[in-house]
């Protein structure tokens, strides 16, 4: 969907990082792309393309999910509700675990912002493994909505992160992937 152009310049802006957090990640750095408030419209414009017309509300996990997610809702004048690490929004909350390489996380939304019966995209900057956006559907689930998109400005490909999200039967969606 997005066009070559994007691709390259998203390519030639987000920075990668060897050794980061730890020896042997390459992390991909794209605080470049809000140095360049272009090339960030052009991703937006690109990522609501996808989604235009086909949902009622936004959900991004924090953080960097954020980044793009608010923007997205905003463009597509749907709300935007905040998916977050437990601890951090005031009750009532809903939580749903979910298994780490090493250990478990908690991630949570306010019990009554997802609605009954809305179609729901979730937005995250990267897909790796995909538990965390796995854990996140199945919050947007628990409360009656249907996950029907999922969108990444980025994918890492040999992580297979896609296959755990392909069980809710929603479009999978990603700029660029590494």
């Amino acid at each position: 969907m997005a066009s070559q152009e994007l691709i390259h310049q998203l390519e030639n802006t987000i920075e990668n990082i060897p050794d980061f957090p730890i020896p042997g990640i390459q992390f991909k750095d794209i605080s470049p792309i809000f140095l360049n408030p272009k090339l960030y419209e052009e991703v937006i414009e690109d990522l609501v393309k996808f989604s235009k017309g086909k949902v009622d509300a936004v959900c991004g996990i924090e953080s960097r999910g954020y980044l793009f997610g608010i923007a997205i809702a905003v463009a597509l004048e749907v709300p935007f509700i905040l998916i977050r690490k437990k601890g951090k929004l005031p009750p009532p909350i809903i939580s749903e675990k979910y298994d780490l390489e090493y250990g478990s996380a908690e991630i949570e939304t306010r019990e009554g912002q997802i609605k009954n019966g809305q179609r729901i995209l979730i937005h995250d900057d990267l897909l790796a493994t995909g538990g965390t956006t796995e854990a996140a559907a199945k919050l947007v689930e628990k409360q009656g909505a249907k996950v029907v998109q999922f969108s990444f400005l980025t994918a890492l490909k040999d992580l297979n992160g896609d296959e755990k999200l392909k069980k809710f039967n929603a479009e999978i969606y990603h700029i660029l992937e590494y």
